[in-house]
């Protein structure tokens, strides 16, 4: 066989993947100006219902949901354990907003909260409900280490898992009913990946993200938008951040950023610099060396937070 008779074939294999490539990197380009230039901000209205439930409502991210969609003009149903906050929070939003709120006060660390819940939203025309509320460890801690274990567990369960079940049982019917209704739960970048000394929040996690998948493709062709979100950090009070920055976002500004991905993304980071560390961090680096990074961050977490409480 002549040289050219080799050289040709494989000219034509190297240009047929170069012109894939491009055509990838393109729609990559393409899909992200879609998502993270343009957006999506009008489709959560309240042409979706008048009604926004949002669970873990007094802080944080939770309170930014409330705050923003009180602004697009929808009421606002928040549901949290303290009645004190609820109703600091209620008043804000009825007076700097002027829509109607109401409060249901629950500790979603028991499991037989829902009948309450149940009855508080009966007959509301819910456009979108916020699965929000979460809670993680107190300090990166070995499994068989953390106090009291066997409540925590449990708690975890019930607050981080139990909960966005139990919420979209009761809100998804009438949804589908009305043909339109749209559902956030926050997952984590946690749930992405295991993560070492996080293990039982990070494996929650990881379930809300599955779920939330799972539920998008059963009624997406009802109408019905179901969207996991996993955030990086947020300056809240439960990831112990007060300084904002790029990556560390305020929750105001994560939430405004996320409500523009709806409809566009089934799973989201949610916040564009977020959306380069989750690619950076599932396509570019293996997960051994993720999850090698982050048991070596919390173990140093973790010593600096039982030195400190050594010396008090």
């Amino acid at each position: 066989m002549r040289p050219f008779d080799v050289e040709a074939p494989v000219f034509w294999v190297g240009a047929v993947t170069l012109a894939l490539l491009f055509v990838w990197l393109l729609w990559i380009v393409l899909a992200g100006l879609r998502v993270w230039v343009l957006g999506n901000g009008r489709l959560v209205s309240t042409r979706l219902g008048k009604w926004a439930v949002v669970t873990g409502a007094t802080d944080g991210i939770g309170k930014a949901y409330a705050e923003e969609l009180a602004r697009r003009g929808f009421a606002v149903m928040l549901i949290s354990r303290s009645q004190e906050k609820l109703d600091d929070v209620s008043r804000s939003l009825e007076s700097q907003y002027k829509v109607e709120t109401r409060t249901i006060a629950v500790d979603f660390a028991s499991a037989d909260i829902y009948p309450t819940i149940e009855k508080g939203l009966a007959g509301l025309e819910i456009g979108i409900l916020v699965n929000n509320v979460g809670i993680s460890y107190p300090y990166p801690e070995y499994f068989l280490n953390i106090p009291n274990l066997n409540n925590f567990v449990n708690t975890v369960i019930n607050v981080n898992i139990t909960s966005v079940c139990q919420m979209t049982r009761l809100v998804l019917p009438k949804m589908v009913e009305r043909s339109k209704g749209v559902i956030l739960n926050i997952s984590s970048a946690s749930g992405m990946y295991p993560v070492p000394l996080l293990t039982i929040y990070s494996a929650t996690k990881a379930f809300v993200d599955y779920f939330s998948r799972g539920v998008h493709a059963e009624y997406k062709s009802k109408g019905i938008i179901v969207q996991s979100v996993l955030p990086f950090f947020v300056a809240t009070k439960m990831t112990k951040i007060r300084k904002p920055t790029l990556d560390k976002p305020t929750p105001e500004r994560y939430v405004s950023a996320q409500l523009n991905t709806v409809g566009l993304q089934s799973q989201t980071n949610g916040y564009f610099p977020h959306a380069v560390m989750g690619w950076f961090t599932t396509i570019l680096v293996p997960v051994n060396v993720v999850i090698y990074f982050a048991m070596q961050m919390h173990k140093a977490q973790r010593a600096g937070y039982l030195r400190r409480r050594k010396q008090c």
